[in-house]
């Protein structure tokens, strides 16, 4: 078995790689990654994204979105938009509007339960568009059979 970086594009993210994954490799030689703890692995992702030093790009929303369980239709009811609109900042057609960008974050803090204690005021100066990707870097404690947390 051998630890490594993964980049973890099963997400539906180009920007999450995850630190001390385990590698095995079957009986072809082939080489095996298994993902335990799925759940609580999405969950430190989706805290990657809304503790981001700048704005989420449109497949961050999209994950987001998804990990509340949410529609594009039901989330543009929250942000007063339309579905259209929702589509569009998530394929990255147009900018996230920052104020609705803050409330997605703050809800996502609040639906998923995460563990940020930042105020509303500093989500709202994250919640700036950028052209820059913002890596996630998750570290696997025990080959992510411990868990994971946010890499420093």
């Amino acid at each position: 078995m051998i630890m490594t970086t993964h980049h973890y594009t099963e997400s539906g993210l180009d920007n999450v790689f995850i630190e001390g994954i385990l590698i095995e490799r079957d009986d072809e030689g082939d080489e095996v990654i298994t993902i335990p703890a799925i759940n609580e692995l999405h969950r430190v992702i989706a805290i990657g994204i809304v503790s981001h030093e700048k704005g989420m790009s449109g497949p961050e929303l999209r994950y987001l979105r998804s990990e509340m369980g949410l529609t594009q239709a039901e989330l543009a009811t929250v942000v007063h938009r339309d579905k259209q609109s929702i589509g569009r900042w998530e394929r990255g057609e147009v900018e996230i509007d920052s104020t609705a960008e803050t409330l997605i974050r703050q809800m996502a803090i609040e639906k998923l339960n995460l563990p940020f204690r930042d105020g509303i005021d500093t989500l709202s100066q994250r919640s700036v568009p950028t052209a820059e990707t913002q890596p996630i870097k998750i570290h696997a404690k025990d080959g992510g059979n411990s868990g994971y947390s946010l890499a420093a």
